[in-house]
Order: C-alpha cells, then structure tokens, then sequence
C-alpha cells in the first residue's frame, strides 16, 4: 500500500480499482497501480499496490516480504534476509 501522494510523484500506472476491508470492519473501494519499484535492504521487485489517499507511509505486507525472502524479528522489530547472499525460492 503507498500514500497517495507517492503514486502521484512516481507517475504509477493506474491498473484498476478493488475493494478493501479495514480492521475495523469499513470497506473502501481503492485504486490500483502497477510497477511499483520497491528496494528493501538492498533487494528489490516490482509490485502491484493500492493507493491510499490518507496515508503518509507505505505499508509492506507479507507477499511483499515473501518474495523479497524476508524475515520479520517481532521482539526486536527488525527485518532480515532469511538467506543474506541471495532470494531462496521454495518448490514443493
């Protein structure tokens, strides 16, 4: 999710709209952008994303940090690569 704002500045391609549900049980309908560069700790990939108009921070969820092959330390609120010299990608 990026602020509205952000989507703006990076000229985000719009790519739709979908409905969203917040924790506090209200639905929106929200805009959708494609090819969202996203660089975390020195990795990155390209994302689809929702835009939030009052938003002042991007929020990173865990498909981002699973394909980016990160770890989330809640005790010490860090984020670290499970594998810090490359992207492990799992195959059943």
């Amino acid at each position: 999710m990026i602020p509205e704002r952000a989507a703006a500045q990076l000229g985000a391609r719009e790519a739709g709209q979908t409905r969203v549900r917040y924790a506090d049980g209200r639905t929106e309908t929200r805009k959708l952008v494609d090819d969202v560069l996203l660089e975390v700790l020195g990795r990155e990939a390209t994302f689809r994303a929702l835009v939030e108009p009052n938003r002042n921070t991007a929020l990173i969820g865990a498909i981002v940090l699973e394909e980016l092959d990160f770890v989330v330390d809640c005790i010490p609120q860090t984020l670290h690569p499970r594998d810090p010299n490359l992207i492990i990608s799992e195959v059943e």
